[in-house]
């Protein structure tokens, strides 16, 4: 009796080893699986098929900003006599504008210069002077006026010189101007995998290759005649266009069945 109580011990004790040793062989297993490390051969990887596409899109606003570049230019037998002259231009210039509704942070003195003139004989025979102001004007429908009754003030010294309308905050139309990029190129994007016989995966990168800024309309003028009346301002409408590249990866359309 006791040989056979010593087999069926053995039995009970590599049955159990196998148990155990199961167990842990599960266990092993069960974390390799549970914890897969990321593939190489993820879709934006750098070996992975993609399909890289370009769009434009453009918007246009009208323009709310009108800036005036006003010459005062003097000349005088003396510097100090063309500075005063000068001076007493441009403070009128500045009258005008303010009395316009222009603000007084809108008005800036962008050049100022003074130098000799010479005669022939190479002798100074006076001394000219030019005094630039640049306004900012937001009321198109006085504009016109402001701008004849400013080279009235300053006779026939006065030039202007640019006339630029642009938009105060161009953020809303540049972005009207990038989404229309990005929906020309998702739909390149579709018909150039559809061709092709592919199927989009995921978008890999979106880039702004857009240029910052957008082109003004500007002219300029010589001594615009007060009695011509208000000078006709059109401010037309302002384009913006943007640019954007679109990576997508490329996945292989499902078999047929």
């Amino acid at each position: 009796m006791q040989p056979k109580t010593m087999r069926v011990a053995g039995v009970i004790g590599v049955t159990a080893a196998l148990a155990v040793g199961g167990a842990g062989l599960g266990l092993a297993v069960s974390n390799s699986t549970t914890t897969p490390t990321r593939s190489t051969s993820a879709p934006c990887a750098s070996s992975a098929p993609k399909l890289t596409v370009q769009g434009t899109g453009n918007a246009s606003a009208t323009p709310d900003v009108l800036t005036v570049a006003v010459d005062i230019d003097v000349t005088d037998p003396n510097a100090q006599a063309s500075l005063v002259d000068d001076n007493t231009k441009a403070a009128a210039v500045t009258t005008v504008l303010e009395q316009g509704g222009v603000a007084a942070k809108d008005i800036q003195t962008s050049n100022v210069s003074i130098q000799p003139r010479y005669n022939l004989a190479g002798a100074i025979n006076g001394y000219e002077m030019t005094n630039t102001l640049t306004a900012e004007l937001h009321n198109f429908a006085t504009a016109g006026s402001v701008l004849d009754a400013l080279t009235a003030a300053g006779g026939n010294a006065t030039r202007i010189d640019s006339v630029t309308f642009s938009i105060q905050d161009p953020r809303k139309i540049e972005d009207t101007a990038r989404t229309d990029a990005v929906h020309q190129a998702v739909s390149h994007a579709r018909s150039m995998a559809l061709a092709a016989g592919e199927r989009l995966g995921p978008v890999c990168s979106l880039s702004d290759d857009s240029s910052s800024g957008y082109a003004p309309s500007a002219f300029g003028a010589q001594k615009a005649a007060s009695a011509a009346g208000a000078v006709p301002l059109q401010p037309g409408t302002q384009q913006e266009s943007a640019q954007i590249t679109l990576v997508y990866a490329l996945e292989q359309p499902p078999a047929r069945a």
